[in-house]
């Protein structure tokens, strides 16, 4: 095996030889074979175990083992124990689920910390055709159908073109230890039922299923491409960047078809699930809108505008006489000029005796208003959005500049006239809206 996997290396994965390598390792078969290999060809690695406390002494007798292979191979050693258990019942999820989170989150930890490249999982071919078929059976699309990948980020798995028989065969002709498991032979969990009641049958009908299943799932993995290639290209086309959102035609989003695989194409790479909502959102009222967790998709008119859930920076900023002023949430300068210039939406002249500092920076508020520069007269905050065709993500991204409770500026929009500069001005602050 060990000229296979370095011929792989070589060809495939040649970028790992030169870099700092992490390796998830359990102390069962697989990882511990990784292991063998990767140290027979000189990858410069390092050893991550989780112990989950799951297993009593199993779990210990795990980490013991794994610390003494380190040491046997002269390579460092990292450990952590996670309490599995608590974290699954706190964020509601499967201890397996719990224990996966709980482990990429320390690795991804350990790449920034200590400066390592990649993590090496060691994840096979019947790993693979395991994910395979719990994916088939839940229901999912080509892309849960295209198994995983050997490269994701920066988690590798070098042991996917090889089968669990190549692994056993290795570790049994060198002679290699490694600790057994014991909740693996348990079919209370889906894929361990499908690991030995299902998979075992489907190899029976045919001796070469596995490599027959792997040539099928490059084939997936091709088409999968070209569907990922086209769906970049027309994201390049509708997805028009604006001020950190996205904001994409309804008409042209409508013309596609079919709709329904379009819109799960374009939009699921941003955490959506309800798929009907975002259909119904097409022919919605301006302001309706579907959430997922990280993002939210807005219906504006003739236009979705897609923008990213952060969280809200709200709150009071006092705003001194001078300087600039990079602690606020957005940047502003303040500086006493000689001169009025030309005023812009970023850039406003105000009569400074007119002004009580500090001033005020905060979000607007329901039944906000001002007098408009130019014009005659109070407005509210919600008609001049309106007017100015804000929809609401970039109304909640609205700041005010105030002196005593009195709105100076819109920023980035409108000055109030009660402060502009006059014939009677003596002094003259200008203020700019960095970018």
């Amino acid at each position: 095996m060990f000229p296979k996997f370095k011929a792989y290396i070589n060809k495939e994965m040649p970028f790992l030889k030169e870099k700092k390598l992490l390796l998830a390792c359990s102390g069962g078969l697989d990882s511990i074979v990784l292991t063998h290999l990767c140290k027979a060809a000189n990858l410069n690695i390092a050893l991550a175990h989780c112990n989950f406390k799951l297993r009593g002494d199993e779990s210990d007798g795990d980490e013991t083992f794994v610390r003494q292979l380190a040491s046997d191979f002269g390579i460092e050693v990292f450990v952590m124990l996670f309490e599995a258990e608590k974290y699954a019942e706190t964020q509601r999820l499967s201890v397996q689920m719990a224990a996966r989170e709980l482990r990429y989150q320390w690795f991804s930890g350990l790449i920034k910390t200590k400066g390592y490249d990649y993590i090496l999982t060691a994840h096979h071919a019947d790993d693979s055709l395991e994910t395979f078929l719990i994916n088939l059976s839940r229901g999912t699309g080509i892309e849960g159908l295209s198994g995983i990948p050997e490269v994701n980020e920066h988690v590798v798995r070098p042991l996917l073109p090889f089968s669990r028989s190549e692994i056993l065969a290795y570790a049994e002709s060198k002679g290699v230890d490694w600790r057994e498991d014991s909740s693996n032979v348990s079919t209370k969990y889906l894929r361990n039922k499908i690991r030995h009641q299902i998979v075992p049958v489907l190899k029976e009908l045919h001796p070469t299923f596995l490599q027959n299943f792997l040539t099928t799932q490059n084939h997936l993995q091709q088409s999968n491409d070209l569907v990922l290639n086209h769906l970049n290209e027309l994201k390049s086309k509708l997805f028009e960047q604006r001020d950190g959102d996205i904001k994409i035609s309804i008409a042209a989003l409508e013309q596609l078809q079919p709709l329904d695989a379009y819109l799960y194409g374009l939009f699921k790479d941003y955490g959506f699930t309800e798929w009907n909502d975002v259909k119904d959102l097409l022919s919605s009222m301006s302001g309706k809108q579907v959430v997922s967790k990280t993002h939210r998709l807005l219906k504006d008119r003739d236009f979705l505008i897609l923008s990213e859930i952060k969280n809200k920076v709200s709150g009071t900023y006092l705003v001194h006489i001078d300087g600039t002023l990079s602690e606020l949430p957005i940047k502003l300068k303040l500086e006493n000029v000689e001169t009025l210039e030309k005023q812009g939406r970023n850039v406003v002249f105000l009569d400074k005796e007119k002004l009580n500092f500090p001033l005020v920076l905060r979000n607007w508020e329901k039944g906000d208003y001002f007098y408009p520069f130019g014009m005659q007269g109070k407005k509210k905050l919600s008609k001049f959005f309106k007017d100015e065709k804000l929809d609401v993500i970039s109304k909640d991204k609205q700041w005010l500049l105030c002196s005593d409770n009195k709105i100076v500026w819109v920023v980035g929009k409108r000055a109030d006239e009660r402060f502009k500069v006059d014939d009677s001005t003596r002094e003259i602050i200008k203020i700019t809206q960095l970018t």
